[in-house]
């Protein structure tokens, strides 16, 4: 059992000292790799739904190797977008939002990708974690907080929020996190999860904050 609980500052201090040790996830991979440009994050962050990250981060290159922009990924015919974005989870799905997404950027957003929380949520297949990715990597923001699968767990193992959904994760975040950690989040606790805090058998032994881990959750 811990001796005592770590403040998130202390938690995120450590995690960001031993992420340095670990590839980057694979979003932040391509938005480095591309300038953080928004549409590439935005594409490549409606693939990685459900879906490991070298099969992200290939089939995003495959993609923006045949149709670099909105105009020409939306002229793509559904076949096509399938084809290079398989094996990701639901590709299907996938392909089809990507076209529409496209479709819609060109047609209401003069094609670039909107700045702003309300107008990317009308994008198809766009949720809020979506869209707090792409305004963290894209835009630079400081204000938003992006809750995936790795970050809601992680969050209720170490006893900050106590929450069933991920979307319930981050507005509870928002309240007991400092502002400064916010955009942080989501890289720090992805990294970790990918390869210390698993959803099956996490790597306690290897953790730098287990003795501070209350480890709710975890048989």
């Amino acid at each position: 059992m811990p001796t005592r609980t770590l403040p998130i500052p202390q938690v995120m201090r450590a995690l960001g000292r031993a992420i340095e040790d670990h590839e980057l996830p694979a979003i932040e991979k391509i938005a480095e790799a591309r300038q953080h440009h928004a549409f590439h994050v935005l594409i490549s962050t409606l693939l990685s739904a459900r879906t490991q990250d070298a099969t992200t981060h290939a089939a995003s290159e495959r993609l923006f190797g045949v149709a670099d922009t909105p105009t020409a990924m939306g002229a793509l015919a559904p076949r096509q977008i399938e084809k290079l974005i398989y094996p990701v989870s639901f590709y299907r799905n996938k392909a089809r939002h990507v076209r529409a997404t496209c479709r819609l950027l060109v047609d209401r957003f003069g094609g670039q990708v909107p700045a702003t929380m309300e107008k990317l949520l009308t994008l198809p297949g766009v949720g809020r974690k979506t869209a707090n990715l792409v305004l963290i990597l894209a835009f630079a923001s400081r204000d938003n907080i992006c809750v995936d699968t790795h970050v809601h767990r992680i969050s209720n193992r170490l006893g900050w929020v106590k929450t069933r959904t991920p979307e319930q994760t981050e507005q509870a975040l928002y309240r007991v996190a400092d502002r400064r950690w916010w955009a942080d989040i989501n890289l720090y606790l992805v990294t970790w999860g990918q390869n210390v805090c698993r959803p099956i058998r996490p790597r306690c032994a290897a953790c730098v904050i287990s003795r501070w881990c209350p480890r709710v959750g975890v048989r």
